[in-house]
């Protein structure tokens, strides 16, 4: 047979389109005591796929709890044996370390991919997160990659965690010097906020989540910033009622945006939810993570409100009382790094430069979260590094001047 390549046409292929949704769907559960055996939260939720065999359970838990915590370990093994008609524990918990050292460390990735493998996790088996919000964003990171997704449950046990950063769908790691650079948009099965936990945290972490809930409000609900000013010092000095109270409400209000302001996965460039982060996580790389997240997200929300006020959006009044408000929590406002290397903006240790690695993180043109006024925030695409400079002066003008009358006891 003759093929006569001249007489060759091209064929005219039309592009062929797709598209489809997908509904996600989970819950988040506020409990006390949540591996107390008299507690059956957790095997419920698990029994809700309504399999009949025991669930393969694998549990990866932040080192630095067990120091306040030293008997969970044999409280999971019990709740499992308990359980066993639900829930089967495949190995021991995987013990990872703490804090932002969880999300640097390639080889605690590693040694959770390796151990779902060898105990023979599938996309029907559960990852038990059990920790702080980094922890929780490695675990979530293993979980969303190992089978391109095994069920991931979040038990966040710190307020940061259970306010914000555990009841969210972001997961990642640190990579090449750049927060959270590696990382997935995966939602949890569930989330079990068990506020147990929250006693004892330590008095930083304990204040460094209220942070977030700071932010929230700002930008969403004048009314709940207001309740947060009114009892900044109840929630300063560990008062837990005032605290369910306020992870319950920023929980809710987090959870509202994820689900409809129409970008859950960021497929645009605005994040409104990262109110004063892009300072923060710079703060965070140029203190050698000295600044917990939550404490540089103070510093970044004081540095914009700062800048909102100069710029004619937020008056003098409301500025000042944010401000207030932030040192009432127990806050420091300002730090050296914020003015080292500030006149040279492509320098690696100047702040600014956070500026272009948060236009880089989430692609396409510079969006920026300000406040308009307590409760509204607004979207802009330009700043002036000026201005910000004298956002970072005045700012520690204001923070100098408070030192003296802005320290405060706890009446026990």
């Amino acid at each position: 047979m003759v093929i006569d390549i001249r007489r060759n046409t091209t064929l005219n292929l039309q592009p062929i389109r797709q598209s489809f949704s997908v509904t996600f769907d989970y819950r988040v559960h506020f409990t006390n005591g949540v591996f107390d055996i008299k507690n059956p939260l957790l095997a419920q939720v698990i029994a809700a796929d309504r399999e009949t065999e025991p669930k393969k359970v694998l549990a990866v838990v932040d080192s630095g709890l067990l120091q306040s915590r030293r008997i969970l370990l044999k409280q999971i093994a019990t709740y499992c044996d308990f359980y066993a008609k639900r829930i089967k524990q495949v190995a021991e918990p995987i013990i990872v370390a703490g804090g932002e050292a969880a999300k640097n460390d390639p080889n605690e990735l590693s040694k959770i991919h390796q151990i779902i493998d060898e105990v023979g996790l599938c996309r029907h088996s559960y990852l038990l997160g059990i920790g702080g919000g980094a922890v929780l964003d490695l675990v979530g990171y293993a979980a969303a990659t190992a089978h391109r997704g095994i069920r991931l449950i979040r038990i966040p046990t710190t307020v940061l965690a259970q306010n914000d950063s555990g009841v969210g769908v972001k997961n990642g790691i640190n990579a090449f010097g750049k927060k959270n650079f590696l990382g997935t948009f995966a939602p949890p099965y569930a989330v079990l906020n068990d506020f147990n936990f929250l006693t004892s945290l330590d008095d930083r972490d304990w204040r460094s989540g209220i942070a977030e809930a700071v932010k929230v409000a700002l930008i969403k609900d004048a009314d709940f910033f207001g309740y947060i000013a009114t009892h900044a010092h109840a929630l300063g000095c560990r008062n837990l009622n005032s605290m369910q109270k306020v992870i319950y409400r920023c929980a809710q209000l987090h959870m509202d945006h994820i689900a409809n302001n129409g970008d859950p996965f960021e497929v645009g460039s605005s994040r409104p939810l990262d109110f004063g982060h892009w300072a923060a996580h710079k703060l965070e790389q140029l203190t050698h993570y000295r600044l917990r997240h939550g404490e540089a997200v103070a510093i970044g929300i004081a540095l914009d409100s700062t800048y909102s006020y100069l710029i004619g959006l937020l008056s003098r009044l409301e500025w000042q009382r944010i401000l207030n408000t932030l040192l009432s929590l127990g806050f420091v406002l300002y730090v050296p790094e914020l003015s080292e290397k500030m006149t040279e903006p492509e320098h690696p240790r100047c702040l600014f430069r956070g500026l272009s690695e948060f236009r880089e993180h989430l692609g396409g043109e510079l969006t920026l979260t300000l406040l308009q006024r307590i409760g509204k925030g607004i979207e802009v695409h330009e700043v002036d590094i000026s201005l910000f400079r004298q956002s970072i002066w005045l700012l520690s003008e204001y923070y100098n001047s408070s030192l003296p009358a802005s320290g405060w006891e706890c009446l026990m």
